[in-house]
């Protein structure tokens, strides 16, 4: 399971060739941004923990903001941050809060449900996820404020008081929804923070991953008044630098997507922003978006003070797979071919890290134009080639065959193998078919957004991964009939909007897309009404459905013939003008399938989730490790396997990796050097985010959200924060 490379010779050497203009080499005095630094490299500079003494680890402070779900469907991704002893987070239903950093004492709290009157009960159903807070200061003001996103407003917060800032954009906050250029319905939520560059604060959105999707242009607001500065349009404007490469001239007026959803990384000296961006929406047939959909999937670098393009480079054409890049890169500085270069880092989810100098985009190691399969849907233009990189190696297995079935025991080898053979395209970008693809990595990566480490000292990447198969299997969006009863059109309405995700049947899949069959024995009229305005659990809200449409939408869910509106008015029985979408995409896919067996557990040989260890200067894998353990498996005498990992690694001056993201509910800390697991705590859920690290009086501190809720974990709502004990 471990890679047998010289790894402690090469740690030896890359500390003697280490470079002097590496990034966040300065002593640990906090954990002041998302991901540690505006780098984005999850380091943490103070090396108090060591090899030596992690096995003393004990808990220093919990603390709890006691508003998980009791369904088990709340989450918390945060990373928090760390400014003069202050703590800040946010919780599962994004309150925002400031802790004594030592004692995780609360100073205060704010709840957005009670800032804003119309965020009532309905509109929190919806679990909406914040990974971090940004904070910004006028030292000689004493002008210090924290930003954060819940849904689409983006709220300027007192960092010391915990009061809104009312004269900050609107009366407290950015409608994120705003400021396209164009109108848009569709929702718009803000996930991972932005970064700050002087006086203004860079943001990304989520979008939607349909094909009425909203725009999702990188935009700059000023930090004191909320106005927007600038805007970079992700699908290019007449005029823009890439417009030409689209073979529709219209489609930057009814396309969205492109968003950057997952974070950024900054050159604060150079004044340049480096911004990775999704797939254009309707993520699985590109009919209607023909080309190589430019800046799609890109890794964009801009100009941090005017959003002016700098360089591009398109990590994966005309995406079908939902291939979005799924984390902030990181910035180095290493040694290449004799040169010294200052390198920017892309980890993505099928399981490749693109590597570039960061000042004009060439690669630094040579990225090759790879012919794919064109076997496509009618309709359908695949890009004929994909680029894949040539070093760094691939950190997650890229080949899924018969031979890679589970083995756990020869029944589930026989009914998976089965299973397996009813998918028939096995080669990585295959396009979407009705015969179906494997998608391995799964959508959910390999990489995703619990980003990768780097140690700037050694030049070795660290990231979790996940190796488990997702079937990619496409049906014909059923044709609207003649039934023009209330239902009928109510049907064509679910084919748009909800049959990926419950299938058209109804059935759903799983705990994360359940079954609405019946539903109508389990909610009221009015309650499914809200659900649908609102959100519910992961499910996002779908405003934009028109009212005439949700009314006849509730109609064939609920198998009503009539159905009264969040009004009160009837509706009528008979036919009436449902409004109809100006493209209908002709497919769809039927439903986000993991390849589990019966019990659960992955289909295909472990490791099913792992830690690893590439050296960026050579580019090879140094270590690879499984992470996570069932142990009922372990038990009956199998190796561990690790579990599927949502969170990434947090790397130390010290010698460690810690990380926790697996299903087990641990907390574990690895050698870096060699990947020897030397220290594990139970935490009181899964902690399904990123570490962080601070020092305060010389003393170090270990945090992670505990937020569980994923793939059928329980929910929780603590801080856990380690440290050694006091002398």
């Amino acid at each position: 399971m471990r890679y047998k490379c010289s790894a402690l010779l090469l740690f030896a050497i890359a500390a003697v060739v280490s470079c002097k203009n590496s990034s966040s080499l300065s002593a640990d005095n906090g954990w002041s941004t998302y991901a540690g630094s505006k780098e984005g490299n999850r380091y943490a500079a103070n090396g108090q923990i060591t090899l030596k003494n992690v096995a003393q680890l004990k808990v220093a402070w919990t603390y709890s903001s006691n508003d998980k779900d009791t369904g088990n469907r709340s989450q918390n991704q945060c990373n928090p941050i760390v400014i003069n002893n202050i703590l800040y987070g946010t919780s599962p239903k994004l309150k925002l809060f400031a802790l004594d950093a030592i004692t995780g004492v609360q100073k205060w709290s704010f709840d957005p449900a009670a800032a804003d009157s119309s965020k009532k009960e309905d509109a929190l159903a919806y679990y909406k996820v914040c990974r971090g807070v940004v904070y910004w200061a006028d030292e000689k003001s004493e002008n210090k404020r924290i930003f954060y996103s819940v849904g689409s407003k983006t709220y300027a917060i007192d960092a010391e008081t915990g009061n809104v800032i009312k004269d900050f954009g609107k009366g407290g906050y950015l409608d994120l929804t705003e400021d396209f250029g164009r109108k848009t319905e569709s929702f718009v939520s803000g996930t991972t923070p932005g970064i700050i560059y002087k006086n203004l604060l860079i943001i990304g959105t989520r979008v939607a991953e349909s094909e009425d999707a909203a725009p999702g242009h990188i935009r700059a607001y000023n930090v004191l008044t909320g106005k927007l500065q600038w805007i970079f349009h992700t699908i290019p404007h007449p005029g823009e630098k890439g417009f030409e490469t689209w073979p529709d001239s219209t489609a930057w007026k009814r396309l969205g997507g492109a968003n950057n959803w997952s974070g950024m990384a900054l050159d604060e000296k150079r004044g340049i922003v480096y911004v990775p961006t999704g797939s254009i929406g309707g993520d699985f047939y590109g009919g209607n978006r023909k080309g190589t959909d430019l800046y799609a999937n890109s890794l964009v670098a801009l100009d941090a003070a005017t959003g002016k393009y700098i360089w591009h480079y398109q990590v994966v054409h005309h995406d079908l797979w939902d291939r979005d890049l799924p984390a902030n890169p990181n910035l180095l500085t290493l040694k290449h071919n004799g040169k010294i270069i200052d390198a920017v880092a892309q980890i993505t989810k099928h399981g490749y890290i693109f590597m570039f100098d960061r000042t004009n985009g060439q690669p630094v190691f040579p990225i090759n134009e790879t012919p794919v399969p064109q076997n496509a849907l009618p309709g359908e233009q695949p890009w004929p080639t994909q680029p894949i990189p040539t070093l760094p190696q691939a950190f997650a297995r890229q080949h899924f065959g018969p031979e890679d079935v589970t083995d756990l025991s020869p029944e589930k080898h026989k009914d998976m193998l089965e299973k397996y053979n009813r998918v028939k395209n096995r080669v990585m970008f295959s396009p979407p078919s009705k015969d179906g693809g494997w998608i391995f990595p799964g959508f959910d990566g390999g990489g995703e957004w619990g980003g990768a480490a780097l140690d700037p000292e050694t030049k070795v990447m660290y990231i979790s991964n996940t190796e488990l198969p997702w079937a990619q299997v496409m049906i014909d969006v059923p044709k609207n009939t003649n039934d023009h009863t209330l239902q009928g059109e109510g049907h064509a309405i679910y084919n748009k909007y909800c049959i990926s995700c419950h299938g058209p049947e109804l059935k759903g899949n799983g705990t994360a897309y359940p079954s609405l069959v019946n539903i109508n024995k389990k909610y009221t009229i009015e309650q499914v009404s809200k659900i649908v305005e609102n959100g519910r659990n992961m499910m996002p809200s779908f405003k934009q459905i028109p009212a005439a449409d949700k009314k006849a939408l509730l109609a064939f869910i609920l198998k009503l013939p009539e159905v009264k509106g969040a009004a009160g008015s009837d509706v009528p029985k008979e036919p009436f003008s449902v409004a109809k979408p100006t493209y209908q995409v002709p497919y769809t896919m039927n439903g986000y399938n993991r390849f589990l067996d019966k019990d659960g557990y992955p289909g295909i040989k472990p490791p099913w989730g792992s830690l690893n260890a590439i050296d960026l200067t050579s580019g090879k894998i140094l270590w690879k490790v499984p992470l996570g353990e069932y142990p009922e498996l372990t038990k009956q005498g199998i190796p561990v396997t690790g579990t599927e990992l949502y969170g990434g690694p947090l790397v130390t001056k010290g010698g460690l990796v810690f990380i926790a993201a697996t299903k087990d509910e641990m907390i574990r800390a690895f050698d870096k050097a060699t990947g020897k697991q030397v220290w594990q705590a139970k935490l009181p859920a899964a902690g399904y985010a990123t570490p962080a690290a601070y020092t305060i009086n010389g003393k170090q501190y270990i945090v992670i959200a505990c937020g569980g809720g994923k793939v059928g974990s329980k929910s929780g709502d603590s801080y856990v924060c380690f440290a050694l004990p006091d002398k």
